[in-house]
């Protein structure tokens, strides 16, 4: 199947396991279309709901590409524990291929050291505790992960992400007529790509706005990352990539590192409505990470908030 032997090992285990970076696992596990945007090359039982993920960051991506030219973006890390969830899910918990993953959150957290490009991909291990776990026959219908990252044997972050597990059935009877819907409104201008970190109009996911701090959500739903498979609302990590180009360009840093991320998701964000993306700076307390306040706002209500840490290069 591509996913490394399961090991049964003590917690006293060696934090060194290359067999857990040979090959990618199959990209339906991960739900990807393209075999590109899998980064999970492994999976390993430590214990009881305690497991290890490989993931492999290239050292060029065609949208998570190098910030200030000598870091990774951590965003990678944020997508490597969605596919980490899913990992788990599949392989351990039995939950069936088809089934829909609804996230409520996501967060994580990177040390500029764990972000840094060398010579060679950046091989993280992910070293997975797995909490209220809700169990459905046997599979499973929710839980939280527990993350914490380590890369060459150092620990260089952490992150977490909660999510139910529901069969494609029951999902289209809770989306009813919105099961279908794909991006119909027409997309707003652009904001300056440099303003935002990026270099194409295509990659930008901010529509211009005469109000300050405030812009539309604006999304392609051709972009070969963003929307690598159709899909019926706009995804979590299209929301995360608005906050950041929101707080860079609240912040006038461009080439800022993104070193957190704390998402919360309170309802869909739909493709038949505008959605607005308001960032709010917090005061400086020091010479480190500058923190902004992310809010979505949909037909007059909150979809999804993220509070982000951006570093200044």
């Amino acid at each position: 199947m591509g996913v490394s032997p399961l090991l049964d090992q003590t917690e006293s285990a060696s934090f060194d396991a290359p067999e857990l970076f040979l090959q990618s696992v199959p990209r339906t596990i991960v739900h990807r279309a393209a075999v590109s945007e899998v980064l999970a090359t492994g999976l390993q039982r430590v214990g009881e709901d305690h497991y290890r993920v490989g993931v492999q960051w290239p050292r060029s991506h065609s949208y998570y590409g190098r910030v200030a030219g000598r870091w990774h973006d951590p965003m990678l890390l944020a997508e490597s524990i969605r596919q980490a969830l899913l990992v788990i899910a599949h392989q351990e918990y039995g939950v069936p291929l088809g089934h829909k993953f609804l996230s409520s959150s996501l967060d994580y957290h990177l040390e500029p050291d764990g972000a840094r490009l060398t010579e060679r991909p950046a091989h993280i291990l992910l070293d997975i505790r797995c909490h209220n776990i809700k169990r459905r026959g046997r599979s499973i219908s929710a839980m939280d992960l527990e993350v914490d990252c380590l890369r060459d044997g150092t620990r260089v972050g952490s992150g977490a992400i909660s999510a139910q597990c529901v069969p494609e059935v029951a999902y289209r009877r809770l989306r009813g007529e919105r099961a279908d819907n794909q991006p119909g409104l027409p997309m707003p201008d652009a904001v300056r790509p440099r303003l935002v970190g990026r270099d194409s109009v295509f990659d930008v996911v901010l529509g211009a706005s005469r109000i300050d701090r405030v812009w539309t959500l604006r999304y392609d739903r051709d972009h070969p990352v963003l929307f690598d498979h159709p899909v019926d609302h706009v995804p979590g990590m299209v929301l995360m990539e608005a906050a950041r180009q929101s707080a860079l360009a609240v912040l006038g840093t461009s080439d800022g590192l993104i070193v957190s991320c704390e998402s919360a998701y309170q309802k869909y964000v739909e493709f038949d409505s505008t959605c607005l993306v308001t960032a709010t700076p917090k005061p400086a307390t020091g010479p480190g990470p500058r923190t902004v306040a992310v809010g979505f706002n949909q037909g007059g209500a909150t979809a999804a908030t993220c509070e982000v840490q951006i570093l200044a290069a």
